[in-house]
This record gives C-alpha cells, sequence and structure tokens, in this order.
C-alpha cells in the first residue's frame, strides 16, 4: 500500500524525535511491504523564521492532501513576546482547527519495566492503562472573545470557556465507543459546580451515556479527578473531558507512568489525523540528543491504527517498545540513579532493529 504523510517537525526537540519516528516508521514499511511518501513541512517557530507565519497555506494544503500528520513539538522562548497570532503555538492551534481534529486520544500506559521511574509506589501505578479523550476545538483556548487590554498596572485579561451542544455530544460519542472496545467504563470530568459549560457537559454526556447502557458512566470534578489519578490510577479506563482540564491531567498521567516523553497522542475526527507526542519542545534540551522518542514513536503507532488502519503494523511498534524498555533501555527522563541513559538516536535504532525482527 502506499501512504502519504506530512510530517512536521517543529521546534526544540521536534525534529529530533520526529527523526526517530520516521526511522520506525521506514521500518514498518519495509517490513509489511508498504510504501511511504513522506513530505516535511514547516510549523511553529521554525516557520515564523522562514515565511513570518507560523502554519503557512503551503503546509495546511499539504496536510489537507496527505493521508495524516506526523508532528513533533511546537514552541521557543525566542518569540515569547510575539503578539498572539504570531506565536508559535498559534500555529498548533489552527492545524488542528483546519484538520477538524476535535478529538483528542491520550493513551496513559505503564510499562512494567519501569516501576522504578513513576514516582508513585509499584503497587499504585502497577497495570495502568488510562485513555483520555479530550475534547480539541473548543473550550477556552478557542473561545471569544479574548484579549488583553488596559495600560500596564491597570490591565484586564479576558478568556472564554465556550461549548455548544453539538460539541460535547460528538466527543463523547468517541468515548463511548472507545469504552466498548475497552472496560467498559467511562468517567467524564468536568467542573459542574462552578462553570455554566461544565453543567451543560454533564448533561449532555449522560443524554449521550443512555445510547450507550452497557458502558458504566460516572462524574468526577477536575480537582477531585487529579488527586484520584495519583492514589489510584488503575481505576481510572476512558476519560472524558473537555481542553484545558485535559490538557492538564494528560501532563499529570505521564508523570504518574514515568516520564512525560512516553506520551503518544491522536488527534482525530476530521478529514486527517494528526498525531504528536504529549511533550513539548523542551529548548532546555534542543540539540543536545538526550530527549525520548518514545512519545513520537508511538504516535506513529497510533498513527498507523487510527489514519492507517493497520493494527498489525501498529501493535508491532508497541512491542518494540516495551521490549526495548524491558531491557534496560533508558533515556536521560528515565534513567535515575539505577540505568545508564541512551541518546535519543541510540534509542530510535534500538526501536527500529527490534521492528525488524518482532514476530
Amino acid at each position: 500500500m502506499l501512504f502519504s504523510l506530512t510530517v512536521l517537525p517543529g521546534d526544540g526537540i521536534g525534529p529530533e524525535v520526529t527523526e526517530q519516528a520516521v526511522l520506525v516508521l521506514r521500518a514498518v514499511a519495509d517490513r509489511f511491504g508498504h510504501q511511504l511518501q513522506l513530505q516535511p513541512k514547516l510549523i511553529g517557530g521554525a516557520a515564523l523564521k522562514a515565511a513570518n507565519d507560523p502554519l503557512p497555506p503551503d503546509t495546511v494544503q499539504a496536510c489537507l492532501d496527505s493521508s495524516a500528520v506526523l508532528l513533533g513539538a511546537v514552541g521557543s522562548p525566542e518569540f515569547d513576546k510575539n503578539p498572539g497570532h504570531l506565536r508559535p503555538e498559534a500555529g498548533l492551534l489552527r492545524i488542528r482547527r483546519e484538520l477538524g481534529a476535535y478529538a483528542n486520544l491520550r493513551p496513559a500506559v505503564f510499562f512494567p519495566a519501569l516501576e522504578d521511574s513513576s514516582p508513585l509506589r509499584a503497587e499504585i501505578v502497577r497495570g495502568t492503562d488510562i485513555m483520555i479523550v479530550r475534547e480539541l476545538l473548543g473550550g477556552a483556548y478557542f473561545g471569544q472573545p479574548r484579549s488583553i487590554e488596559g495600560k500596564p498596572g491597570a490591565r484586564v485579561a479576558v478568556n472564554t470557556m465556550r461549548y455548544a451542544e453539538h460539541e460535547v455530544e460528538r466527543i463523547a460519542r468517541v468515548a463511548f465507543d472507545l469504552a466498548m472496545k475497552r472496560k467498559k467504563k467511562v468517567l467524564s470530568v468536568d467542573k459542574a459546580n462552578v462553570l455554566e459549560c461544565s453543567r451543560l457537559w454533564r448533561d449532555v454526556v449522560t443524554r449521550i451515556g443512555k445510547d450507550y447502557p452497557e458502558v458504566k458512566l460516572g462524574h468526577q470534578y477536575v480537582d477531585s479527578a487529579a488527586m484520584l489519578l495519583v492514589q489510584r490510577p488503575t481505576d481510572f479506563d476512558v476519560v472524558l473531558t473537555e481542553n484545558m482540564f485535559g490538557d492538564i491531567l494528560s501532563d499529570q498521567a505521564g508523570g504518574v507512568v514515568g516520564s512525560l516523553g512516553l506520551l503518544a497522542s491522536a488527534s482525530i475526527g476530521g478529514k486527517v489525523g494528526l498525531y504528536e507526542p504529549v511533550h513539548g519542545s523542551a529548548p532546555d534540551i534542543a540539540g543536545k540528543g538526550i530527549a525520548n522518542p518514545l512519545g513520537a514513536i508511538l504516535s506513529a503507532a497510533m498513527l498507523l491504527r487510527h489514519s492507517l488502519h493497520l493494527e498489525r503494523e501498529a501493535a508491532c511498534i508497541e512491542q518494540a517498545v516495551a521490549t526495548v524498555l524491558s531491557q534496560g533501555a533508558r533515556t536521560a527522563d528515565l534513567a535515575g540513579k539505577t540505568h545508564p541513559s541512551i541518546s535519543t538516536a541510540d534509542m530510535g535504532s534500538r526501536v527500529v532493529m527490534l521492528v525488524k525482527e518482532v514476530k
């Protein structure tokens, strides 16, 4: 099969981890007899430097014309004083909207080999397997009006959290459909005791839940859910929540399972899926060759599963990652005091080697 992928390396460690994910994809294609056409394009700070636009039109068109999009990371402190529309993150928000990717899937899976990497006791974290379903195109990140007005010393900032009923309904159905393939449990996270958006959210999710009588639905306030995530992470299965809450809780889940560098994500729902590691651009370690590429590599596995519908190929990558970790391979974020650390490229090459060998 022939697949056309757009690759957006982005900023900071993005190019380093994306390079390893691409090498793994090429290894999978070779092994299973597929052909990949890879087209690199600019986004974020890299695009600002080249075109003064965090998401140039040719990048958008390339993404819309491809089978799927693989993204590295976006963000750089050198643009912190830019106006909002000329910040790297504006490109990320725009590409999600351009692709219509309203559903963000963020799995947080604990690898048994990493018991010494989690800050939690092994008996608490062992067996954790969470799928966070985050609404991606609504809430405070996209709501209008938004502004900072007034003179220094007397400025007022406004952001608007907004959700329409159909936006909640469509993301809820994604969560319930996933739950039907897992443990048939959905925990909807909101702040319905304070926010009108959350009251609407809870009402709609409860209504949609009636269409899935086999799925056990629970509701939790976001502050309570954050506490329970570190106290009893194995109680969670599918977690459904809005944009900002999902952003925060998924990073917390990364800490629970050992490192944010392990977390992959899939942004789906539109014509073309967008796949990226959950971690940011990490400018403090960019160029040092020590970043963890496993989040990007596992994002490539999600790309194979959700956009290309290649389950065997996706499972091959996931099995290779699990095996590499069980053999003791650790990048700096996972090494701790008990393991030597290896480079980004070394971790990627080990996964590539195992992809070629996994039965």
